[in-house]
């Protein structure tokens, strides 16, 4: 299995099922539109993520969290920048785990998912853990692969609960 190492997020959102990551790659402007709106928040004019006010459908791409090119999210997340200052490839390797990075994470989503990736990444070795990250997001009815957060596959409609 070759891995990107680009997309190991110190965090345990695997790169690989970002929904930013796949809708810049596939360049899928629909999907990007409902991006926008997921993270600009839309309510009471704040955004869901910070400094997200000003989003726009050309924001939505992504090279992974330790690329030169990561979303604008990734490139001011502080668990990101705490794993650096600390010298660690990640969370897996954090004493302090959970900490109020994650208690503060932004995306609810994004949090149940870090609070179950890295205790069980604590327990395998990295490749292990992306490839069950990667079939995780496997449509259980019809193969099809999906994106974190996914409520419905967008071929079969089955409804979802993967994360």
């Amino acid at each position: 299995m070759s891995i990107n190492p680009n997309f190991v997020a110190p965090c345990g959102l695997y790169c690989g099922v970002c929904a930013i990551h796949i809708a810049g790659r596939d360049n899928n402007e629909k999907f990007k539109e409902r991006l926008v709106n997921l993270y600009k928040g839309n309510v009471d004019g704040k955004g869901t993520l910070p400094n997200s006010d000003h989003l726009t459908t050309a924001d939505i791409k992504c090279g992974g969290c330790l690329s030169d090119d990561p979303f604008m999210h990734c490139s001011q997340c502080e668990i990101r920048r705490c794993t650096k200052t600390k010298g660690i490839a990640g969370c897996h390797e954090c004493d302090d785990f959970p900490c109020s990075h994650i208690d503060n994470f932004p995306m609810a989503v994004g949090k149940k998912v870090i609070l179950r990736a890295i205790p069980y990444w604590r327990e395998v070795v990295t490749e292990k853990w992306i490839r069950d990250e990667e079939a995780r997001y496997i449509c259980p009815e019809c193969g099809n692969k999906l994106f974190r957060g996914v409520l419905k596959c967008n071929q079969c409609k089955t409804r979802l609960d993967l994360d």
